[in-house]
């Protein structure tokens, strides 16, 4: 069926109101259950404080009325696709749009979970630590947002009553347009693109003055610098120089995944070897002809191969990061927290923080014991898919899934169980699937669940769950 040109302009402009009318509701929303910390205090990440970058003082009032000049002339501006742009990076906090946009080109890269987390990481703490900056500058200049100074302007997205400079999307595009372009260096134009067309549409939306998107920027890349330098230094792009062991009973294969991993810059433990469990039982011990039977006997049913596939393809090597931190933003909107640009950007950095160090700490396992897998232990198990080519204990996806589940759990304790539950049936999927053996899957569970207590006991300590006096 074809839809005149004009036709489909008016709808969606019609829509494109109502969208805008339920974010400026949607916006003021404040977190359920929250308490009211100070932002600009909260302990950072890659910052010694959120004072480290704090901007002088915003122009004077003469300045100001002039750049009231400019809102109103921007305002005929306003067309359709405008609207449109202006509702989809206004439906929620600067950080939900930019972890999509980076989990689309870590998709697109096929980057495996373990360095898409690192990536994520080092981006999120980044947006964290502008929020916290952000908001220090919001606090010590107080500037009122221009709909205040004239309310003529008719602005187009809700920003309660929260300080206009700098400007928060501006600053978050700064930062992740630096840092994603370093990441995915052929993409930087289209970051750079993005990043102005964030700050031109605060213009557009008269939600802040030119000068709080010029100082949010110039905000933001400070802040970019600062991840940088400590991304240079991580370790991951380092090579690995070792070799396969050829001790009889281990590992067999070639190219390992990975095996540089365990010497990767953790952000939550002291090492990687911090939570290695204790060694699995040997090949010929009486304890893995035990499990060996386990495995052998396990039911496959089409529910249980279905699961096995579901966890392996959809919320896989390469999918598991955007997995759970789809459910980060899902839990975000659905505990009104969508908005609220400090407390998404906190939980999306411990969430991929988390994620990174439980992956750095299941590689060191992996790489410190080079167990063998079932399906090579014993040639007659036939895996429902393919064997990923590491060693079997612990298990990735039992790491990687307990350590998720566990921080969303305590951010959004409403929904503790079901993420518990997703994460058990992560691991149970990988025994059923033939390719773990039970006791990778317990340790590995042990060991996710001790990654994610170092998470949470950092999020209690950082300024976020305190009452201001």
């Amino acid at each position: 069926m074809t839809i005149l040109k004009a036709d489909r302009r008016s709808c969606r402009a019609a829509l494109l109101l109502g969208a805008s009318l339920v974010l400026s509701g949607a916006a003021s929303a404040q977190p359920a259950g929250s308490a009211p910390a100070d932002p600009g205090a909260w302990r950072t990440w890659v910052l010694s404080s959120g004072s480290q970058f704090r901007l002088p003082p915003p122009p004077d009032a003469a300045a100001t009325r002039a750049e009231l000049d400019q809102l109103r002339g921007l305002m005929g501006g306003r067309d359709a696709e405008v609207l449109e742009r202006i509702a989809w990076w206004h439906a929620a906090a600067p950080s939900y749009r930019w972890n999509q946009i980076a989990m689309q080109e870590a998709l697109r890269a096929g980057l495996p979970v373990n360095v898409a987390s690192r990536h994520l990481a080092v981006l999120h703490t980044a947006l964290a630590d502008a929020m916290v900056a952000a908001w220090d500058s919001k606090g010590a200049h107080g500037r009122p947002r221009p709909g205040t100074a004239d309310p003529a302007l008719r602005p187009l997205v809700s920003e309660s009553d929260r300080p206009s400079y700098p400007d928060e999307h501006a600053v978050a595009a700064a930062v992740a347009s630096a840092l994603l372009s370093e990441i995915f260096p052929q993409r930087a134009a289209e970051f750079a693109r993005l990043a102005e067309e964030a700050g031109r549409l605060r213009l557009l939306a008269a939600a802040a003055y030119p000068s709080d998107v010029a100082a949010g920027a110039a905000l933001g890349r400070q802040v970019a610098a600062a991840a940088m330098e400590r991304a240079r230094r991580d370790g991951t792009d380092g090579r690995w120089t070792g070799s396969v062991p050829t001790a009889p009973g281990g590992w067999t294969g070639n190219n390992p995944v990975l095996p540089q991993a365990p010497a990767w810059r953790p952000w939550l433990l002291a090492s990687a070897e911090e939570f290695r469990p204790p060694p699995p039982p040997a090949s010929d011990s009486p304890e893995r002809a035990a499990e060996m039977a386990q495995v052998r006997a396990a039911q496959r049913t089409p529910l249980s191969n279905a699961r096995a596939v579901f966890w392996e393809a959809a919320a896989g090597g390469l999918r598991s990061h955007e997995y759970w931190n789809g459910h980060a933003g899902r839990l975000l909107l659905e505990y009104g927290q969508g908005t609220d640009a400090p407390r998404a950007a906190r939980a999306y950095a411990l969430l991929n923080v988390a994620m990174y160090d439980s992956g750095v700490a299941c590689w060191d396992a992996k790489y410190a014991y080079w167990t063998i897998r079932p399906a090579q232990l014993d040639r007659e198990v036939s895996p429902v898919i393919a064997v990923p080519n590491h060693p079997s204990f612990p298990s990735a996806h039992a790491c990687f899934s307990t350590t998720a589940s566990s921080v969303l759990a305590y951010l959004f304790p409403r929904d503790a169980e079901p993420m518990t539950t997703l994460a058990r049936e992560a691991g149970q999927s990988r025994i059923s699937a033939g390719i773990h053996y039970p006791h990778d899957v317990s340790a590995a569970e042990a060991l996710g669940r001790r990654v994610a207590e170092r998470a949470i006991e950092r999020a209690r300590g950082d300024g976020a769950e305190q009452r201001a006096p």
